[in-house]
């Protein structure tokens, strides 16, 4: 039986879901949206199906099995409650939401309706990823201690420009922590565990003339089992740069850069490669978008709800906007 999708917001990053959902067996692609008249033209020059400018016509005209949500980040969670509002299962972009609110509006909406709905932390698919959590959930290696990541990336004011959404705190809910560094902050939690304090500060030091939102953070947190964690991101580096993320636990420090790299106290080191991305895309998405699209396609017709749900997804939500919260104390708009 074929599943028919349909991709909202045909940007950059839908590239991916484009070509995930044309290598699905069984999969057909049956609409497109867009709001920019350009970017709708193209779709549908590019894949033959219908266009719609917005998600209301779409499914007047179609009811997708399910939909792809690629817009910005202000469009996330209400376009998704309405997709699981008419039944239809939901694959959105990071983040959850660009508010706590919208993103909790979301979070009720995915526990009161059928339809299914995965959050893209794709990274957690990626194999050095799925060895990390593999290795710290099976207590081989001892108690976890603590951990650091860092995130440091390049941005140009001309990548604002494309998109001026993204350097706004209405369009982006945030700058740097919620369009980049969120993968990082949602494996550090999930692989280190339930964040329960954060302390950290978020800042403008590059790209202040062009955005409103932050280009640098930094943030120490403190996770439920006891383990401390230590964040840094910048957008103000020469180049992008590997993501960083060291684990150590009482037996063993696991370090990822590109592959992972397990140092054991007994003086034994494991290599685990990481796979190479795939074509299209860019690298610093990393590699597992088409997992994750598979992965979900696959259990449509499992009764439980997809494992990277907006519960899941809230986690570093909430993480982002309490150091925004401690950052910017006067303005309600940033923390919300």
């Amino acid at each position: 039986m074929s599943t028919t999708a349909a991709v909202i917001g045909c940007g950059d990053v839908s590239a991916v879901h484009f070509e995930a959902v044309a290598k699905l067996d069984g999969a057909t692609l049956v609409a497109v949206c867009d709001s920019d008249p350009q970017r709708l033209a193209d779709a549908v020059a590019a894949h033959g199906v219908p266009g719609f400018a917005d998600h209301l016509s779409l499914f007047e005209a179609v009811r997708p099995d399910v939909v792809h949500i690629c817009t910005p980040h202000d469009q996330h969670a209400s376009v998704a409650a309405d997709c699981l509002e008419r039944g239809v299962n939901v694959i959105v972009e990071k983040p959850l939401a660009h508010t706590l609110a919208e993103g909790r509006r979301l979070v009720d909406a995915a526990a009161a309706g059928r339809a299914k709905i995965a959050v893209c932390f794709q990274n957690r698919y990626n194999a050095t990823s799925q060895a990390m959590f593999s290795l710290l959930s099976s207590g081989e290696l001892g108690a976890v201690m603590g951990a650091s990541a860092t995130v440091m990336w390049q941005r140009s004011a001309e990548y604002y420009r494309n998109r001026p959404w993204r350097g706004t705190w209405a369009g982006g809910g945030g700058g740097l922590m919620m369009n980049q560094a969120i993968h990082t902050v949602d494996l550090l939690q999930w692989l280190v565990g339930d964040v329960v304090k954060v302390s950290g500060n978020a800042s403008t030091r590059f790209l202040g003339s062009t955005i409103e939102v932050e280009d640098t953070a930094e943030f120490v947190a403190e996770h439920s089992n006891g383990a401390r964690s230590a964040f840094f991101a910048t957008l103000a580096n020469a180049y992008n740069a590997p993501v960083t993320l060291d684990v150590v636990t009482e037996k063993a420090v696991l370090s990822l850069r590109g592959d992972l790299t397990v140092s054991h106290s007994g003086g034994r080191v494991d290599v685990i490669p990481e796979r190479t991305s795939g074509s299209g895309g860019r690298s610093y998405w990393g590699v597992s978008h088409e997992l994750l699209i598979n992965d979900f396609y696959s259990r449509l017709e499992d009764p439980e709800p997809f494992w990277i749900s907006p519960a899941e997804a809230e986690k570093s939500l909430r993480i982002i906007k309490d150091v925004y919260r401690q950052s910017y104390p006067d303005a309600a708009h940033r923390v919300s």
